[in-house]
């Protein structure tokens, strides 16, 4: 059967865990910028006035810390009422906003700080994890290699910048990033389970169990390492390890729909398709956003002759994913199981459409109107198919 052929070319792909450090204050106070005043102030005055709001940035700092913005904020903006030219205030007010996920406001707050004073390493590496969050990667990744030109040991930027890589997939430049990270004092959770995550995307499949283990060690209440020492697994042929693996990580994160799939991506491969086919559903029930999900799950229905079943599944796929070319194949394909012949090839048309070099969908129209004896119309698709094969 078409589908039996076919089915090893969908790839899961999954998303990696990224954390991003925000830097509080990263150094002393820069010099504090006092509105001038009317009259002539005494340099003794400017310089009392000075150490009142070196001090009560200081508290605001250590406010935040503790996690008590709500408390540090109207200390920040009595501060730049004060000295509204201090960019050390305006970077702390910046990261209240930013943790609120007032980004717009937050932005504004680090960029005034840069302003003011463009050496300030605290506010720009702060602006790259707010970039960061807003998903604007690229700007992000500009920030971070700025403060590393200017600061090359500078762990934050250096973490954070390595997370930005294996957002983007560059696992290649991830690498090293995280490994200087661990070194300047960041050796977390976080750095070795991304470092795993990496070396498994580089099929560095050793270095990858070293890093994942040690962050499953260090949090051992997190799925996610599991997950991935289940994909090295998986990769290395060690299916009854991977399988125990993803049931690891379900038992500690029950809401996991990439694992359940995976699961059930071990069990149909041993061809125990009722048992995959729950593992899939559930994996489709808990995040039905994933078109490879509804094809497993109409998949096993074909295999097992259920092709009214299949249909629902697909139709469904089709109307979240109308675009793609694979779900309406595989509503042909059920479509012609059922003998609707011209459902079926309303199907393929449309694949057809979104993709005029599909094999398979060519392939079936071709069989299909063989089925129904109309050979020399059968040839044009089947022809096509072996040109483009």
């Amino acid at each position: 059967m078409l589908f039996r052929a076919i089915i090893s070319r969908f790839r899961y792909q999954t998303l990696s865990s990224v954390v991003l450090l925000t830097t509080l204050f990263t150094s002393a106070p820069s010099q504090v910028l006092l509105r001038a005043s009317s009259d002539s102030d005494s340099v003794s005055q400017q310089t009392s006035d000075a150490a009142l709001v070196a001090a009560e940035l200081r508290r605001a700092a250590s406010l935040l810390q503790l996690g008590k913005a709500d408390e540090a904020e109207p200390i920040l903006k009595r501060v730049i009422l004060a000295a509204p030219r201090n960019p050390d205030a305006h970077n702390l007010l910046g990261i209240i906003l930013d943790q609120r996920g007032q980004f717009k406001e937050a932005e504004r707050e680090y960029r005034e700080a840069l302003r003011l004073n463009p050496g300030l390493l605290g506010a720009l590496a702060n602006l790259g994890v707010l970039l960061a969050r807003t998903l604007r990667s690229r700007e992000a990744i500009e920030a971070f290699e700025s403060v590393l030109q200017r600061s090359p040991n500078h762990p934050q930027a250096t973490l954070n910048l390595g997370l930005q890589y294996v957002v983007r997939g560059d696992y290649l430049r991830a690498v090293p990033l995280l490994q200087r990270a661990r070194e300047l004092g960041l050796d977390s959770y976080e750095v070795r389970y991304n470092l795993g995550v990496s070396f498994y995307n580089l099929k560095r499949y050793d270095e990858a169990v070293t890093a994942l283990e040690l962050a499953s060690t260090l949090s051992p209440n997190s799925a996610d390492p599991l997950y991935y020492l289940g994909l090295v697994a998986w990769a290395l042929g060690q299916d009854e390890r991977a399988g125990d693996l993803w049931e690891g990580a379900t038992g500690l994160r029950p809401e996991f729909p990439a694992a359940h799939f995976m699961l059930g991506e071990v069990l149909s491969k041993h061809r125990r398709y009722d048992a995959a086919k729950e593992f899939y559903e559930r994996a489709l029930q808990q995040d039905p956003t994933k078109a490879i999900y509804y094809l497993r799950v109409g998949g096993v229905h074909i295999l097992q002759g259920r092709f009214e079943l299949a249909l629902d599944v697909f139709r469904d796929a089709a109307k979240r994913f109308p675009d793609r070319s694979d779900v309406h194949y595989f509503m042909g394909l059920a479509a012609r199981g059922t003998g609707d012949y011209e459902a079926a090839q309303a199907s393929l048309q449309l694949s057809l459409q979104r993709q005029p070099d599909n094999v398979d969908a060519l392939a079936l129209l071709g069989a299909i109107r063989g089925d129904r004896g109309d050979f020399p119309q059968a040839e044009r698709p089947r022809d096509k198919a072996k040109v483009v094969k």
